[in-house]
């Protein structure tokens, strides 16, 4: 019997209704029931949570209303979306080098397989097969995580301000069982588990108004070039946004529609769609009939044909076809039940298996258009239990929480008079993909995109993502890092999996810490936490000149102070000799932290009187010193950090520095 699926414990231990008291007997042989946290949903985001919570020696249940754990990964998507090459969490490098390692090791550094992984560029590239056996192997080392499969969360005890238990259903034949914990993370695409709990959230598009996002709410959008473009960004920010050290699209501009693009809110959220895996490799290969549900006429209305040759650049010839865009049915989906998603994915499957075959076969295409596309089928690999079809739907954008703190557009873009996006002191990740929104309804206004559907390629910046987002207002022991508090602008940088990677392990770190000093999540010490989390070589800053250097001694202090609004631009200069001017100014922000008691954030971008003259490391250290009151300690760093007293001191050794002299 494998010990960490609970689905087989079952049935040797009472099941429990709603009206039933706590059982006596455990189904996890956990005393009373009672797991340090039960996270919901096997997503990438509440994958890395259970692993960094299991590590940190909590014990784990992670319930997923499918069979495959995995989410995304396991679905179809085939890509790693993220602009950034470099380090970013502990368990998302870790899962991305093993897809590198899986390729190399089976069919060698010098395969097709392996180069088409993605070695060595920011969009790591695998088989849906391959994400799944590797997160089962992640999981499968931790003991202290207990699974649940095939069931969903059906009700929720309370007290007051702490969830006790949930009750979940098997959503095969409606079996219940309820588990205690002492902290829930709801991790799924939807936000169920918050739902269903009675936090806040939101379903649907804000106002412009709202949070004053240009781009809210109902909008009609399309790109244009950059030379078309109003000049509405100054130069200096515009040269800002193209030398970023990340993977660039071809550069256009948004132009909106006036005044059909109102701003006024909108209950549709953005397009769902399967991400299909397709393959033209013989034998691996499977064709597709015509489907039972089949309307040619259908086809030959909704769909302009595509002749364009797929992309098979997944490793082992395969694509991830990204149809059908349905949309009716993405708001219907997440508020349905079990039974009303499971006729939904139907349609989506008819829909694309129409659509191909319609391609395919149907007369009134040309020859050629019928040929190339007979060249596919479904991939024999994938999917095998579900017909090579895709087990769950791409869910873009479900319930958003609403936190403390929202991420919203602003968030990504450049702060006003800043060359980057603003500072938080409590950031514990970035996003660096740019704010988007695919269509929200099929409206047009003559050449737009479809209603709701924006990509600012060319506007979006890396942003910080807060603490307070992943926190639920109603709740003391109910965690959010998937849905958590963002506008619906803002959620396009925040709805990619690195992301989710990151804040669930940020997450589980934040319990384990909670539980380690007997208090709520909520009120750990800000500053202490990101910290940790830099000193776990977390990506909390974004920096162009830091990719690659994660093993360096300055790197944690350099994204520590990251947040802390040391740095204007996204230029971090570790190796830079510090100026007696930026050395003033720094020096200046650790006073400023000693009498007020917390770090102030600029306002704007400090103009500095560069003298060109740096400073030695006993000049820095005497100036640290008077700044804090800690007079004689640096002494003891100097000698652990083995910096000479008479060398120059550079920008990162001064970050450690500071660093350590402000950690108490």
């Amino acid at each position: 019997m494998n010990r960490r699926d609970v689905i087989k414990l079952l049935g040797a231990a009472p099941l429990v209704s709603a009206a039933l008291p706590k059982p006596a007997q455990s189904v996890l042989h956990i005393e009373e029931n009672v797991a340090s946290l039960l996270v919901f949903g096997a997503t990438p985001g509440g994958v890395a949570c259970a692993v960094r919570a299991a590590r940190e020696n909590l014990q784990v249940i992670l319930v997923s209303a499918y069979n495959h754990l995995g989410g995304m990964f396991a679905n179809g998507l085939g890509i790693m979306d993220t602009l950034y090459n470099g380090s970013r969490s502990p368990i998302y490098d870790e899962f991305r080098k093993m897809i590198y390692d899986f390729y190399r090791k089976k069919f060698g550094s010098a395969s097709n397989q392996y180069k088409n992984a993605g070695a060595g560029i920011s969009k790591t590239k695998y088989e849906a097969n391959v994400a799944e056996r590797l997160i089962n192997e992640i999981l499968e080392k931790e003991p202290n995580i207990h699974i649940l499969k095939t069931y969903y969360p059906a009700a929720v005890e309370k007290d007051k301000n702490q969830i006790k238990s949930v009750l979940f259903e098997s959503n095969s034949n409606g079996q219940p069982v309820r588990f205690y914990a002492r902290y829930f993370a709801d991790c799924s695409y939807e936000g169920d588990l918050l739902a269903l709990a009675g936090a806040e959230y939101q379903l649907g598009r804000e106002s412009r108004e709202k949070y004053g996002e240009k781009y809210a709410g109902v909008i009609f959008s399309k790109d244009i070039k950059v030379s078309e473009a109003p000049d509405d960004i100054e130069a200096e920010h515009a040269a800002t946004i193209r030398q970023l050290n990340l993977y660039r699209y071809p550069e256009t501009r948004t132009k909106l529609f006036s005044p059909e693009s109102t701003g006024q809110a909108h209950p549709a959220i953005q397009a769902f769609n399967l991400r299909t895996i397709l393959t033209d490799e013989p034998a691996n290969r499977v064709d597709i009939r015509k489907p039972a549900v089949y309307n040619a006429a259908h086809f030959k209305k909704e769909y302009i044909h595509n002749d364009s040759e797929l992309t098979l650049s997944r490793p082992n010839r395969k694509s991830s076809l990204n149809y059908p865009k349905l949309l009716v049915f993405q708001n219907k989906y997440v508020e349905g039940g079990w039974k009303e998603r499971k006729e939904i994915m139907q349609s989506y499957y008819d829909e694309l298996l129409g659509l191909i075959y319609f391609r395919q076969n149907d007369e009134s295409l040309s020859e050629e258009t019928r040929r190339h596309w007979r060249k596919y089928g479904l991939a024999k690999d994938e999917f095998a239990d579900n017909q090579h079809l895709p087990y769950e739907l791409y869910v873009r954008e479900g319930r958003r929480l609403v936190g403390s703190k929202v991420f919203t557009g602003h968030d990504a873009m450049l702060a006003p008079g800043m060359r980057r996006a603003p500072v938080h002191t409590d950031s514990i990740a970035v996003t660096e993909w740019f704010l988007d929104s695919h269509a929200c309804t099929s409206e047009r206004v003559g050449d737009s995109k479809e209603e709701g559907e924006v990509m600012l390629k060319s506007e979006t910046v890396p942003g910080q993502v807060s603490l307070a987002t992943i926190f639920s207002r109603q709740h003391d022991n109910l965690l959010v890092p998937v849905c958590l508090s963002a506008s619906h602008i803002g959620w396009g940088a925040i709805r990619l999996e690195p992301v989710w990677m990151q804040t669930g392990e940020v997450a589980a770190y934040c319990i384990a810490e909670a539980i380690s000093k007997n208090i709520r999540p909520k009120d750990l010490n800000e500053d202490a936490f990101t910290r940790k989390l830099a000193s776990a070589k977390f990506l909390i800053s974004f920096f162009n000149d830091v990719e690659g250097r994660e093993s360096a001694a300055w790197y944690p202090a350099v994204q520590y102070l990251g947040t802390k609004g040391f740095f204007d631009d996204y230029e971090a200069e570790p190796d830079a000799k510090l100026t007696q001017a930026m050395a003033k100014r720094w020096i200046e922000k650790v006073k400023q932290r000693r009498e007020i008691g917390k770090w102030i954030l600029p306002k704007g971008t400090t103009k500095l009187d560069e003298d060109g003259q740096n400073i030695s490391v006993a000049g820095f250290c005497k100036m640290l010193e008077t700044a804090t009151g800690l007079n004689g300690r640096t002494k003891d760093w100097l000698w652990q950090l083995k910096f000479t007293l008479t060398s120059t001191i550079s920008r990162g050794q001064a970050a450690q520095l500071i660093m350590e002299a402000t950690s108490s």
